[in-house]
């Protein structure tokens, strides 16, 4: 691909210079008037647009920076177009629900695969319209959003950028114009672009827990109790391995790292059960106090914390008992009550 300087790092996302009429697409409040409100529009390179007063709702508007406020990023729905003078007008008050998720979905897709795009055109020195042209487009046409190519080049590039070429013109020996079929990139820009793909768009193991109150007061409760997280690992799969540890007794946490969220999930009700079966089965008693969630690295440092504070607890009752105190008989030390949920996230 031939180098421009300075190259040109503005670009719309898609072939289109305009959107289409009746089509939703995410906007930016620039300025808010009396009569109208001019915004730009975020996937065709920040061109204006603009929604009158009547359009805004169908509800009676008392105050219009009740519904925009400058800076706010929200979908709006093309109403007309005029390409020759470049005049758009947009509709919030004819946006449905459909309208709005189609639209947020669509511009998140699209968001990502341009900053790979725009990343790949600074660090080359390339055209990112040309990056578009001869790349970006094409994949748009052929996956219907390069999005979904892109998740193809995450484990086979060639299948996806080696089918791309491009016209390479030139004059030969005898004067006469030579067209000639090249890779639309060059190897370099083509090493970039997939390394930042990868780098992008490779799926990341999700960090999953459930927490769960379980005792036993049996004769050998100890050895039933490790019995059932025994029997809780026991469920793990390959893509999901379960391990189960205490927290603080009688507090206790079912983990697995995974890439499928949803099978992880599932994995670990799945563990939970096969714990309070097994559990059950010696005259124990198990309670589930935390759903499977995804855990943060708030999380974590949350849970530490609350396992450190409960062993101070315990070092605590044991100082106490020397002294002469009364004898604590029960099994937790920890107010599970008050406990949140350690920072865990949807």
């Amino acid at each position: 691909m031939s180098k421009i300087s300075p190259p040109n790092s503005g670009c719309r996302m898609y072939e289109a210079r305009f959107p289409e009429v009746d089509i939703p697409v995410m906007i930016q409040v620039k300025e808010i008037l009396d009569v109208a409100t001019h915004v730009a529009l975020l996937e065709y390179n920040n061109i204006e647009g603009m929604i009158m007063l009547s359009d805004l709702s169908r509800r009676r508007i008392r105050s219009v920076g009740g519904l925009l406020k400058v800076g706010r990023i929200e979908p709006a729905i093309v109403l007309r177009v005029d390409a020759d003078k470049g005049y758009i007008d947009l509709s919030k008050k004819q946006l449905t629900e459909e309208d709005k998720q189609v639209c947020e979905e669509r511009y998140a897709k699209s968001k990502l695969v341009h900053s790979i795009m725009r990343h790949v055109s600074e660090t080359m020195k390339i055209d990112l319209e040309d990056l578009y042209i001869h790349v970006g487009w094409p994949l748009y046409r052929k996956y219907g959003h390069a999005f979904e190519a892109f998740k193809c080049i995450v484990n086979d590039p060639d299948s996806v950028l080696k089918p791309l070429t491009r016209e390479l013109r030139t004059i030969g020996a005898d004067g006469r114009q030579v067209i000639k079929v090249v890779p639309a990139i060059s190897e370099e820009v083509k090493e970039a672009l997939v390394r930042k793909i990868r780098r992008q768009m490779t799926p990341k193991p999700v960090n999953l827990c459930a927490y769960i109150e379980m005792t036993c007061f049996e004769y050998d409760g100890v050895f039933h109790i490790k019995e059932a997280m025994r029997k809780a690992e026991a469920v793990s799969t390959k893509e999901c391995p379960v391990k189960m540890k205490l927290v603080a007794a009688p507090l206790y946490v079912i983990i697995t790292l995974t890439l499928a969220k949803e099978q992880g999930i599932k994995i670990l009700n799945q563990a939970a059960a096969a714990c309070m079966n097994s559990i059950e089965g010696h005259r124990g008693k198990l309670i589930i106090k935390e759903s499977p969630r995804a855990v943060s690295e708030q999380g974590d440092k949350l849970l530490t914390e609350q396992k450190a504070y409960s062993e101070l607890q315990k070092a605590e009752v044991s100082r106490d008992e020397d002294s002469g105190g009364e004898e604590d008989t029960g099994m937790g030390l920890v107010d599970l009550e008050s406990i949140s949920s350690f920072g865990i996230e949807d």
